[in-house]
């Protein structure tokens, strides 16, 4: 999008382009092992079909660690789900892609839900090491939607 921007030194207007909106995330935090993430696992590639405006990652908690820190992932899938700047809900959620896409509209449209500060720091380390990747599908034989 293109605004004009004008002042009182300046007759000619200039155009300047406005910074795209910010990126929704959704990362489920799975293992390998976990059976039921494994049935997860394609519906919640299908959804990321759905929602091409969203980023969706998958962050296996026992390859990738020291990204997860402290936080103990009793429960799968747990899911965070941030608005690109702030986590907004970080939980476990039945494993049912309907349920995903209820709460990431609902959380859309209401920005007063935000995440307690464990949240916001998953969230800030998962960005950060992401933020050189890519492409929302995974290539064939990877184990995340974003490597």
């Amino acid at each position: 999008m293109d605004i004009e921007l004008t002042s009182p030194r300046s007759p000619a207007p200039s155009p300047v382009t406005a910074p795209e909106p910010h990126t929704w995330w959704v990362v489920t935090l799975c293992a390998q092992w976990c059976g039921v993430c494994r049935e997860y696992r394609s519906a919640f590639e299908e959804l990321a079909g759905k929602w091409p405006q969203v980023r969706f990652e998958w962050v296996d908690v026992e390859d990738e660690e020291e990204l997860v820190g402290s936080i103990d992932v009793e429960t799968f899938p747990t899911v965070l789900i941030a608005d690109g700047h702030v986590a907004r809900f970080l939980g476990p959620v039945p494993p049912q892609a309907k349920v995903l896409d209820r709460m990431l509209q609902g959380l859309q449209s209401d920005p007063a839900v935000v995440a307690d500060a464990q949240a916001q720091a998953l969230f800030h380390r998962i960005a950060a090491s992401r933020s050189s990747s890519t492409g929302l599908l995974p290539a064939a034989g990877r184990g995340s939607l974003h490597p």
